[in-house]
Parts: C-alpha cells; sequence; structure tokens
C-alpha cells in the first residue's frame, strides 16, 4: 500500500473571504511532514502529529485539532456525499466537512451504498522467491504436518471439568519440566460450555469442531482429554473419528468414573508423566516453510494499523504463500464493507459466494441482536482514530496482501488448502484466534494499535505494534515495530521482510513476549452460539 505525504492541490488558497479561523495561527509546517494521504484522490489524510486548532500546514489550515492518528480533511465534502480514505468510501458526510476539519464521528457516518463486487477479477498468481527453498526448525509428526511447538494438552469437554484440568496442569509449573527440556508446557485448555447445549444444534457443533482442532493440532504432541461424565459433548466424542497421528500419546479420563477429582488429578499426573519422556525425545528438524500456517489478525486497531502494521504482515503473508505456505485472514465482521476487494481475488465465483453467505449470516446476526455491522468499531478503536466499519475493515484487509482467495472456511473447520485463505469468526479477538488455532495455525501473527496483550497456546503469537508510541509504551509486551514506516525510518517491504523472517525464527522455537509471560491458557475461548438449557 503506497503512502503518499503531501497531495492535496497545492497553490490554491484554503482559507475563504469571511470565513473565522482560530486566533494564533502557527508558523507554518509542512503538510507532509504531519500528515499521511494515502491516495491522490482522497478527502482525507491521517495525522503523524497531534495537530493544534490554527496550525499551517503549507497552503492549508487546522480548523479543529486533531489527534494523532486521526483524519484531516484535505478537500472539502458536501454533507451527504462520501469521504474517501485508500482510495475507497470510508463513509458519507453527515455536516459540510471543509478543509482543515477533524474528521471523525461528529462529521462522518456510515455508507450503506451497495458495492459492485466482481468476482476473480484481480487474481495475483504470486512468483516463486528466488533463492534455495527457506526452512523453518520444526516437529515433524507421523501424519505429514509439522509443529512449531511441542505442548502436552489437556482438552476439556465441559466446563464441569475445567478446574480439575487446572489442578493437573499445575503439577507441571516451574522446575517441575527442568528434565524436559524439549517440552513446551502442559497447558490445560478450560471454556465455559459443553453441556446446556443440543448437541446437534450450531453452537454444540462449533465447540465439538473446536475441542477436536485444538486435540488434533500439530503443536499438541500429547494428549488428555477430561471430561464430567453427564455433558451433552461427552469426553469421548472428541476422539470419534479423529485420524491422530500414530506418535501422539493420548488419555482419557472421566471424572466420574475415575472416582472424584483427587483421583483424577493423581490419574492425570500420572498419565502426562508417562508421556513426558517420548515428547521430550522429539528434536527439531528443518522443514521447508510451505508447512507453516500462519493466522492473521488483529486487536486494539488505531488510524495506523491499515497504513503500517496491517500491509507490512500483508507482505509477510504474501512471501510466505509465494513459498507454498498457508496464511488464514479472519474477523469476518472486519472485513465488511472491504469484502469486494476480497471478491476480486477469489479464485472462483464459488469461493467468493462464501464469503458473502458468511456476511448474510452476520447481517441476520447483528439484526436479531439489536445491532448493526456498524456497531464496530470499539470505543478504543474511535479513541484511536478510526470512525466506521468500512473504514476499520478497509485497513484490516491488508493483512491478507495481494494473493488471490482459495478458499473459504467457516469458524475451526480444519485448513487444508494452501495458500490465502479466510475462515469466518467474530471480531472478539480471544475468540476469533481460538478458531484459527483450532484451524490449524501453527503462527499467529497479531497487530494491535492500542496494545492487546494476547497469547494463545499452543500457538506462539507474535504481536506488532503499529504506532512507535504504543511500542515505547509497551516494549516489554510488543515483538515488533511497525511504526518505524509512519515515522520515515522503514517502508512497509522492508518491515515486512523482517516480520517474515521474525516468523520463521519464531516457528524454530525463538520465544515471543507472550511466551515469556507463559500468556495464552485463559485466552482459549471457543465461539459460543445457541440457547442453553
Amino acid at each position: 500500500m503506497p503512502v503518499i505525504a503531501g497531495q492535496i492541490g497545492v497553490g490554491t488558497p484554503v482559507q475563504k473571504p469571511g470565513k473565522r479561523y482560530p486566533a494564533g495561527v502557527t508558523t507554518t509546517l509542512s503538510l507532509a511532514d504531519c500528515v499521511l494521504v494515502l491516495r491522490p484522490d482522497d478527502d482525507v489524510g491521517v495525522a503523524t502529529r497531534d495537530l493544534q486548532s490554527g496550525t499551517q500546514l503549507d497552503t492549508l489550515v487546522v480548523t479543529q485539532s486533531v489527534p494523532r492518528g486521526h483524519k484531516l480533511a484535505v478537500r472539502a465534502v458536501p454533507a451527504g456525499s462520501p469521504v474517501h480514505k485508500y482510495g475507497q468510501s470510508i463513509g458519507r458526510a453527515t455536516r459540510d466537512i471543509a478543509v482543515g476539519d477533524h474528521v471523525h464521528s461528529h462529521n462522518l457516518g456510515m455508507d450503506d451504498d451497495e458495492r459492485a463486487y466482481e468476482f476473480g477479477t484481480a487474481r495475483v498468481t504470486l512468483p516463486t522467491p528466488p533463492g534455495p527453498v527457506r526452512t523453518f526448525d520444526g516437529y515433524a509428526r507421523s501424519d505429514g504436518r509439522w509443529g512449531t511447538r511441542n505442548y502436552v494438552g489437556i482438552v476439556t469437554s465441559v466446563n464441569c471439568s475445567a478446574s480439575t484440568a487446572r489442578l493437573i496442569a499445575d503439577q507441571f509449573r516451574g522446575r517441575v519440566l527442568d528434565a524436559y527440556p524439549h517440552v513446551d508446557g502442559v497447558v490445560a485448555l478450560t471454556h465455559d460450555t459443553g453441556c446446556g447445549l443440543v448437541p446437534t444444534s450450531e453452537g454444540a457443533q462449533i465447540t465439538r469442531r473446536t475441542l477436536r482442532g485444538y486435540a488434533d493440532h500439530p503443536n499438541i504432541a500429547g494428549l488428555l482429554v477430561l471430561g464430567l461424565g453427564c455433558e451433552m459433548i461427552p469426553a469421548e466424542s472428541l476422539l470419534d473419528g479423529l485420524d491422530l497421528p500414530t506418535d501422539k500419546p493420548v488419555t482419557t479420563l472421566v471424572i466420574q468414573e475415575t472416582g472424584g477429582i483427587r483421583r483424577t488429578v493423581r490419574a492425570g499426573v500420572e498419565a502426562i508423566e508417562q508421556m513426558l519422556p517420548a515428547i521430550d525425545a522429539q528434536r527439531r528438524t528443518p522443514a521447508p516453510v510451505s508447512e507453516l500456517m500462519l493466522g492473521l489478525n488483529c486487536g486494539g486497531s488505531d488510524g495506523y494499523s491499515g497504513i503500517t502494521a496491517n500491509p507490512a504482515l500483508g507482505h509477510a503473508s504474501d512471501q510466505l504463500v509465494a513459498r507454498g505456505g498457508t496464511s488464514i485472514l479472519a474477523e469476518t465482521p472486519e472485513v465488511f464493507g472491504a469484502e469486494h476487494l476480497l471478491l476480486r481475488r477469489a479464485v472462483s465465483r464459488d469461493v467468493g459466494q462464501k464469503l458473502l453467505d458468511r456476511l448474510d449470516w452476520w447481517k441476520g446476526y447483528t439484526a436479531a441482536g439489536g445491532g448493526t455491522m456498524d456497531n464496530n468499531p470499539s470505543p478504543g478503536n474511535k479513541a484511536g482514530g478510526l470512525t466506521t466499519i468500512l473504514e476499520k475493515s478497509l485497513g484490516a484487509v491488508a493483512k491478507g496482501g495481494t494473493a488471490e482467495l482459495v478458499e473459504v472456511y467457516e469458524y475451526a473447520e480444519p485448513v487444508t488448502a494452501r495458500g490465502f485463505t479466510f475462515m469466518d469468526t467474530p471480531g472478539y479477538d480471544p475468540v476469533s484466534v481460538t478458531g484459527l488455532v483450532a484451524g490449524g495455525a501453527t503462527v499467529v501473527v497479531f497487530t494491535t494499535g492500542r496494545g492487546s496483550v494476547l497469547g494463545c497456546k499452543p500457538t506462539p503469537s507474535i504481536k506488532v505494534a503499529t504506532n512507535t508510541a504504543t511500542y515505547l509504551r509497551m516494549t516489554e509486551d510488543m515483538d515488533l515495530n511497525a511504526g518505524r514506516i509512519v515515522d520515515g525510518t522503514a517502508t512497509v517491504a522492508s518491515v515486512g521482510d523482517e516480520l517474515f523472517e521474525l516468523i520463521i525464527a519464531v516457528a524454530s522455537g525463538r520465544q515471543t513476549v507472550s511466551e515469556e509471560l507463559d500468556l495464552g491458557s485463559d485466552e482459549f475461548v471457543p465461539w459460543q452460539l445457541g440457547a442453553v438449557t
């Protein structure tokens, strides 16, 4: 996504006779040093610093204070007309907007006009990069897949077994695993459902699919399935028909059958202790990066997300896809308004229609709850400069790069296609990432402007800050600073290349800051749908 700084109609005075401007106009500053205009025909630019009312930028005078990351009008827009950013409409002016005005919720509303859909008209086949095949050091599984981590997972069929699972996992904290340096940990995957749902309902099927996805995940080297015994989704059903690798040790325990919590904890600890030597004996070996599955997610987005971290991640995604790997874009409510860009990249009309079908489902789902798709962005997004879901979505889809869209999956569905794909998930970060990991993501990159701190065991989460201020404020929680793009010290391509190398390093065992803090158990949040009886 090219960044064009200072692109407005220069040379024509912007102050109008008879219009009152704030007193104390400051010394003239360079527009290009203070504002990013992303396309020549955009109506707004993004402030790269706090701009006070009265500040003069070349021939433009700031009429209202504009916080860093927010939008400044570089063209006048009459009430009712579309406002353009990224070369696309991000909404309609709810009142006349003058050059120099702050453009945000007070003067920008939703644009509900239908968008023209084209299928496959902008497909790009990425060329294979020259040079030797890039590799990462991963764990070879007997079914041909590759893991980036070596965890023992405790998958719980119902919330009633959650405390027992945590008690078992807690026995393997601290120095207990020092004798097993090639085991990344024991993770209890607990949740708030599993009973009270009609087994054939959509909600129950999503829960079951999610739990089975984690049980079968290549980063889970050993598995303990733990149930209570009277739940609607029995523990045994999580393994029915699941073709687990032959080198993954599996134990199933049911609390009511084992004799209660204390006996189950003892039995669970014993079962895991028996797994550990074989899991620890596994070693990382080189694998082509085509065996990586990359989850793409964002949270706490701001006005810089679509300019820095997201397009840089899109560049890294393209690098992986060009080498035969897989990436998964998600968060369906946050592609609404930008879906036409993805449809143009679909390999077929059928693939594009799958995306439209999921968007239609979401329109009905939000309407049934008394809302609309434009209830997103969140208050934090708006404080960071995002105004409408259209603006947020146009920046969010940049995470998907330019590769053709080869398939669309439902939540937590196993991702089997290679290339750039999409998964239907909510925008809520833990739920979205849980779906991506259940689908098979072995590395997740998470971009954030406001400062989200998500981990996602058993998959490492790489967090990328969209702006330097957030990165410096939260250095111990961020893995990479994409704010250098706005600072002028890096480009989208250079940060994207750096991120691609970081993905390979993390896939090969380098810890992320989330892993250093042992985050990722509590962020396991399967999507809950349906009535509970």
